[in-house]
């Protein structure tokens, strides 16, 4: 028998072990929120419901059928902050973390793990990486729970400490993990005026939405700064400036979009804040200070693409990824130009991580395409074809914004969107990478011939 379970791990790779990983967390969080003692009194959830609720809590997207506030019970709400804060950080980090502290050894295969877990390209330093993804975690959402805790008490939108820490302190979390669940009933809606709570909670959600790895080189850089001179790496640099430009563009387009429109009554502040927020908060956390319903169709289908995008990778968030995005407008701009390197901050682009970036980026085009279409059909074309684009957009940029049309959906509508929810949460290359097994590489190559492109 341990011959033949070694001989299965054997033709197991660790992307299949990890995905396998991550849909036992669905079903066993499934289970946990079905429970009665996970419900309010007087409130139920079907299996349906509950899957769907427990898919988009471990896939951090935020896309929900029910409301939270009013369905679950407190241990339903503390079940939902451990899903959302494993599907956060994954299920590596929280392994590595329980087995350091049993005091056992990260053993090879472990680290095989935690580099695709982690989306890695090598094995050096892992452990050290996911303790301090860990520990870098715990202190930012101390810190939001704490400043949010006291200014809810001191303004007085909440009458005790108590209240106003188990408020602040979840927020806090979802913000982080990008997760996008409130106990506010309307999201961040009751805070549209309240600025000090709308910058909290964007730095919280572009801290979990940049990747875990440039919070770690900041952090090298803040530690070594009087010591030499820090350098960052090639993926921090492209990282933080399409991370900026992102931001900028979307607050920008957002404004120019809905100027003459929603905005047309509002003061500069108002309109910056709500161009601002939505910018940050639509590529992955999903919260919202107003109804998405009123802006334009033209702006709906800007935060679309922004959601299509998502966060960066080794973060928190999905999509395909703002490297992914970054790599394949310099290469378009280097082609157009006839330069035969794609080349950034005196450094090249390999061509692997080119052919990655398109790969990605059509394979994500062709699944937001055929499931638009498949949830045309099972909505029967009921519902508008923009709300059906901006629902698929954001179950795959695990952002969690929505129309209104979440509790609407069909059994059948549901089911595609808990899969993409997963694909967006397990990222597209993990999902080509399923299909991969642990065979030799060919040693041999075919002649190779001209196919006329374009």
């Amino acid at each position: 028998m341990k011959f033949r379970l070694k001989q299965a791990s054997n033709r197991i790779t660790p992307t299949q072990f990890i995905v396998l990983g991550y849909l036992l967390a669905v079903i066993l969080s499934t289970i946990i929120l079905r429970l009665p003692i996970s419900w309010q009194e007087g409130a139920r959830l079907s299996w349906m419901d509950a899957l769907f609720t427990a898919t988009s809590a471990v896939s951090v997207t935020g896309l929900s059928v029910v409301g939270t506030a009013d369905t679950f019970s407190e241990f339903g709400k503390i079940a939902l902050l451990c899903m959302f804060q494993l599907g956060g950080i994954g299920i590596m980090t929280l392994g590595v973390f329980l087995w350091l502290i049993l005091g056992r050894n990260i053993s090879l295969s472990y680290r095989k793990l935690i580099m695709v877990d982690q989306n890695r390209n090598n094995l050096s330093g892992l452990v050290m990486l996911l303790r301090l993804v860990f520990i870098l975690t715990l202190i930012i959402e101390a810190a939001g729970a704490a400043v949010l805790t006291v200014y809810f008490k001191l303004a007085g939108i909440y009458d005790d400490w108590l209240t106003a820490f188990v408020h602040s302190a979840f927020h806090s979390i979802s913000a982080f993990t990008n997760a996008g669940f409130d106990i506010y009933g309307d999201s961040l809606a009751p805070f549209r005026d309240d600025y000090l709570v709308q910058m909290v909670t964007m730095l919280l959600v572009l801290l979990g939405a940049i990747g875990f790895p440039v919070l770690i080189e900041l952090r090298q850089y803040f530690s070594r700064r009087n010591e030499q001179r820090y350098r960052f790496s090639l993926y921090t640099k492209v990282t933080g400036l399409m991370f900026l430009i992102l931001i900028v563009c979307g607050a920008a387009g957002i404004w120019l979009l809905e100027n003459s429109l929603y905005f047309a009554s509002l003061t500069w502040h108002e309109k910056l804040f709500y161009s601002l927020f939505n910018s940050v908060s639509t590529r992955s956390a999903g919260f919202y200070t107003m109804d998405i319903n009123d802006f334009s169709m033209p702006t709906q289908m800007l935060l679309s693409a922004l959601m299509f995008i998502g966060a960066s990778p080794s973060s928190v968030g999905g999509g395909i990824r703002t490297t992914t995005f970054a790599v394949i407008l310099l290469t378009l701009v280097h082609y157009a130009a006839g330069r035969s390197e794609v080349r950034i901050f005196r450094r090249t682009v390999k061509q692997e991580d080119i052919t990655k970036s398109f790969v990605v980026f059509t394979a994500a085009t062709m699944i937001v395409i055929s499931s638009t279409i498949l949830l045309a059909y099972t909505e029967h074309n009921h519902l508008p074809l923009v709300s059906l684009i901006f629902e698929v957009c954001s179950a795959f940029g695990t952002s969690g914004l929505s129309m209104g049309i979440t509790d609407q959906l069909t059994t059948g509508g549901k089911w595609v969107l808990i899969l993409i929810m997963f694909i967006g949460r397990i990222g597209v290359l993990s999902l080509l990478f399923l299909f991969r097994t642990n065979q030799r590489k060919q040693n041999f190559h075919y002649p190779k011939e001209d196919i006329i492109i374009g």
